[in-house]
């Protein structure tokens, strides 16, 4: 027996007792004729001591940190008691020592400590299992382990039947890349790895399971971001017959009120969630995933600038964002955010003015600004006595998008946001389909989704007018989850498609289960798929996915750790029918 107690549970109740403890040696303290050593596993810290033992003390003398050793000793009362410690009241006098694995090398980083986290990325993720050792990092991984537990036993609850879906699958227009793994058995053929198991649980429905979830893996070739993992993540994804929205914002305001409140003490929005339609939230926020911490909101101003005779203003969408107590900001950080947003955003320039506490303007393009005007934002925009006001000229959409971004940076400058809290909302009523950059119709976002209006919507409104019953939850400014009631009339399904430039032959043919399915008697379905790494991500108050995963790839999409991708040998690509006839050389 290797052990007998872990390094987490003794206390004062154990003293006189003979332990038997392994772990790894976190930190060796040598006072001469006494060793102290911490040491360390999953679950906590035991101070151990050496004394009075000369063949102890010689093979404590060749240790370093990061050792694996089993000590025995009796547990004694510590006469410096350490109260940060859960066991912080006792210690170890060592009887017997024994090194069951040498850490031989020198280590690259410091593995524990707070500087762990100040190692290059990049070597960190290349030697990742030594990373799983720090302490923040390992408890992730556990908290994330404990998140599943609870979905789990919160959609036993609510009455969903766990399935699995299979991995290897075909292409599917999730809006990414597919990862594709060509087929030894049919020469030229190919799998796709599921970007989501979106086709198999509609068809799950249609088979009369009521309700279907699992915590599914899928594979996107795409961009890396901070909140975003390349490559590969993984999502609660659910499903329900004869369910509308409302059904499955209930079930989703209960995953997510259950799983925040049960894993953080911060405060948490109770259900029902605020419900933000896409253009509101586009108007107000000037972005689809609003962090509602931030009490700033976006107001447009384009009718109040009409007759202006400020050149930057003229022809434009003038949107303001009024920031209270702004006033008392000096010079330096207005020429600042206009710095970001020229050299961050991408806008023209950055206008602003100050109202003063005596209620004049100052400052900026004051002088631009009528005393009719400044009455206007006083009543009409709530620009009040020692306020600041940011205005953005540009086009619509690129208005719009500028001032979402300078309004979370004046959140986070100005330290706006509330503090150890949890706001969630509904955005709802997505537009159908968007123009793509070569102009055509194409979906916005799933386009598997009904649309409002149905039949007529399709047959008689302009495309880029057509809503459809999608939905993302938002939290602190993250998209958590995407859902949508599903599209389950083939003839409404290839109607939709045809607006985005599918055939239904190409319907049938990419879509075959679904289109083969759907005409044998569908019941009307939805559901959604919150996101687990990102879930963990906010609980674990990290701004970095991959300090939630454990192992992860980097920026650039590879595994450092175990050097994927990798090239294979000729007969491997033989094998698969697949000719490399160049390489690209990488940058």
């Amino acid at each position: 027996m290797y052990r007998n107690h872990n390094c987490g549970e003794l206390n004062i109740t154990n003293v006189g007792e003979i332990v038997t403890l392994a772990g790894w040696i976190q930190k060796i303290r040598n006072l001469g004729s006494m060793k102290f050593i911490d040491l360390r596993d999953q679950f906590g810290i035991t101070q151990i001591v050496i004394s009075d033992n000369e063949e102890l003390m010689k093979v404590a003398d060749e240790l370093v940190t990061e050792c694996v050793i089993q000590v025995k000793g009796k547990v004694v009362e510590r006469s410096n008691k350490n109260p940060k410690m859960p066991t912080g009241e006792i210690e170890i006098d060592a009887e017997e020592l024994n090194v069951l694995g040498k850490c031989k090398n020198v280590l690259p980083f410091e593995v524990n400590s707070e500087q762990t986290g100040e190692a290059r990325e990049d070597l960190r993720l290349e030697y990742r299992f030594l990373d799983l050792r720090n302490d923040k990092l390992h408890k992730s991984i556990i908290l994330r382990s404990n998140i599943m537990k609870t979905l789990r036993r919160k959609m036993d609850e609510l009455g969903f039947v766990e399935i699995q879906t299979p991995i290897l699958a075909n292409s599917s227009p999730e809006g990414a890349r597919d990862f594709l793994v060509p087929s030894r058995l049919h020469p030229g053929e190919f799998y796709a790895l599921p970007q989501a198991p979106q086709q198999f649980k509609q068809l799950l429905m249609v088979g009369g399971f009521d309700k279907y979830y699992q915590i599914a893996p899928c594979f996107r070739d795409e961009d890396p971001r901070a909140d975003r993992a390349p490559g590969e993540f993984y999502q609660l994804d659910f499903e329900m017959s004869f369910a509308e929205q409302e059904d499955v914002f209930k079930v989703l305001e209960d995953i997510f009120t259950t799983v925040f409140k049960e894993h953080t003490n911060w405060k948490v929005d109770e259900a029902p969630f605020r419900r933000i339609p896409y253009r509101e939230a586009m108007e107000k926020y000037g972005i689809d995933k609003p962090d509602l911490r931030n009490p700033l909101i976006i107001q447009d101003a384009t009718k109040l600038f009409e007759n202006t005779e400020f050149n930057a203003f003229k022809d434009k969408t003038i949107k303001i964002i009024v920031v209270p107590e702004g006033a008392t900001q000096g010079r330096k950080f207005f020429d600042s955010m206009t710095d970001y947003a020229k050299e961050e955003v991408g806008a023209n320039g950055l206008a602003w003015v100050k109202i003063d506490e005596n209620n004049s303007l100052v400052g900026g393009i004051s002088k631009f600004i009528s005393e009719e005007m400044k009455e206007s934002l006083e009543n009409e925009y709530s620009a009040k006595a020692n306020s600041a006001i940011f205005f953005i000229a540009d086009e619509f959409e690129k208005a719009q998008k500028i001032a979402g971004q300078i309004r979370i940076e004046l959140g986070k400058r100005l330290d706006l946001l509330e503090k150890d809290a949890y706001r969630f909302c509904f955005i709802t009523d997505f537009p159908m389909y968007e123009l793509s950059d070569e102009g055509t119709i194409d979906f916005n976002h799933n386009p598997f989704s009904m649309p409002q209006g149905g039949r007529e919507a399709l047959e008689n409104k302009d495309p880029l007018e057509i809503l459809a019953y999608q939905y993302d939850v938002v939290c602190n400014g993250y998209e958590m989850a995407s859902g949508a009631v599903r599209n389950h009339d083939p003839e409404l399904m290839v109607k939709a498609f045809e607006i985005a430039g599918y055939s239904e032959k190409e319907v049938e043919t990419r879509f075959g289960a679904l289109y083969n399915a759907f005409q044998y008697g569908t019941p009307p379905h939805a559901g959604a798929a919150p996101g687990l790494d990102r879930m963990v991500m906010l609980i674990a108050d990290s701004d970095n996915i991959r300090e939630v995963i454990a192992f992860p790839k980097n920026k650039k999409a590879r595994d450092l750790l175990m050097r994927a991708p990798s090239k294979v040998t000729e007969q491997q690509l033989k094998d698969v029918h697949i000719k490399i006839d160049s390489e690209k050389e990488e940058v």
